[in-house]
């Protein structure tokens, strides 16, 4: 390897924290959200413990040796998902879900857009949103499919 090939990585950190909801379409009547939904449409709503992880992706700076220093990532997801997310009733305290259905892949797109406006331009690979240990949602930013 010659000492100007770049080398590119990917990195990765996971937070986690804990939040509830209830998943609830306005579109919908009362009777077709529970059909969809089913107990997740309980009017108290119910919590989870999500894990988040987040990718970076970027060239290995030849001098720090890093894509990016994860003390610094690590400040960027507490201001994009922990400080608006953790311990909190997503439906009445995240203002984004007032119109969107918080189904974990609205969280995931949530997570996506707050930590756009803070990485440097082009970074931020994927983020995985882990509602339990079997139900993962992975969003890349991918804002439709063209039928």
């Amino acid at each position: 390897m010659s000492p100007r090939s770049a080398r590119l990585a990917r990195l990765s950190r996971s937070v986690t924290f804990s939040a509830c909801h209830r998943l609830h379409s306005k579109s919908l009547s009362d009777e077709e959200n529970l059909k969809l939904f089913g107990k997740c449409n309980n009017p108290n709503g119910h919590g989870h413990n999500y894990k988040v992880v987040v990718t970076v992706r970027g060239e290995i700076d030849p001098v720090s040796g890093m894509v990016m220093n994860l003390t610094d990532l690590k400040e960027y997801m507490q201001e994009a998902i922990m400080e608006p997310l953790d311990h909190k009733n997503l439906d009445k305290d995240v203002p984004f879900f007032s119109e969107v259905v918080s189904t974990t892949e609205n969280v995931a797109v949530f997570i996506w857009d707050s930590l756009q406006q803070l990485l440097p331009q082009g970074i931020l690979y994927k983020v995985e949103v882990h509602e339990t240990e079997q139900n993962v949602v992975v969003y890349k930013g991918e804002e439709t499919i063209v039928r």
